[in-house]
């Protein structure tokens, strides 16, 4: 996988060749004059695992991952009131 940049232009006279790319697995970033303004990702019926996927992010330099599992974080509290969150929170300010 790959992240190929485009501007509007160049995408709207050769979108069959950038569609062509999708299907390869590789990641469009759209510019408008030079600037970001949207991605195209390729269809997740024809994805992979989620580790098989977040490997290739990170290969493109999308994202970062050590390749470990996460830890389980145990939450500091636990509300067990019949009250939600927000109106606890909302009578602490008070």
């Amino acid at each position: 996988m790959s992240v190929v940049t485009v501007g509007v232009r160049d995408l709207k006279a050769r979108l069959s060749e950038y569609l062509r790319q999708l299907k390869q697995g590789n990641i469009i970033v759209i510019t408008e004059h030079g600037k970001p303004v949207g991605r195209l990702y390729p269809e997740r019926s024809t994805a992979k695992s989620a580790v098989e996927r977040s490997k290739e992010l990170a290969k493109a330099g999308l994202v970062e991952w050590n390749g470990k599992r996460l830890k389980r974080i145990k939450p500091p509290a636990v509300n067990r009131s019949d009250k939600l969150l927000s109106d606890i929170v909302i009578e602490m300010r008070e």
